[in-house]
């Protein structure tokens, strides 16, 4: 009995230790005041754009994703979400404007006669969400 409780507080221990160690992507959206409304669309069919299309669209709303740098999300999952997030607005594309890794805030390490400020960075990035007219 013993040892079978043992062995589920090891794989307890293992899962939070997993999750612990997960990378994540978070995802907040704006909708733009004043844009059209529109039904959502296909997430495969979103492109990600770098820079503004020639042809005109409408502006549906701005899409900040904040994701983890250490593990980092694979670069996949980071277009699927922001797709995805573009998708739930109706857009056709998704044009990036801010894509950086910066400081969010600090942590205290050590003793608190001692320790040491290291800086918690994150993944960010925000595009606009836009639909062709």
């Amino acid at each position: 009995m013993l040892e079978r409780r043992l062995w589920g507080s090891g794989v307890l221990a293992l899962s939070l230790f997993m999750l612990g160690a997960c990378a994540t992507i978070d995802a907040t959206t704006a909708p733009s005041v004043g844009a059209p409304h529109y039904p959502p669309s296909d997430p495969a069919a979103v492109q990600i754009l770098r820079q503004d299309p020639p042809r005109q669209f409408d502006q549906l709303g701005e899409i900040r994703l904040d994701a983890s740098t250490d593990p980092a999300p694979p670069v996949t999952d980071i277009e699927a979400r922001l797709k995805s997030e573009g998708a739930k607005l109706g857009a056709d594309a998704v044009v990036i404007v801010w894509d950086r890794i910066q400081p969010v805030g600090v942590q205290y390490n050590g003793p608190l006669w001692g320790g040491n400020l290291e800086a918690i960075q994150a993944h960010r990035l925000v595009a606009v969400a836009i639909k062709y007219k």
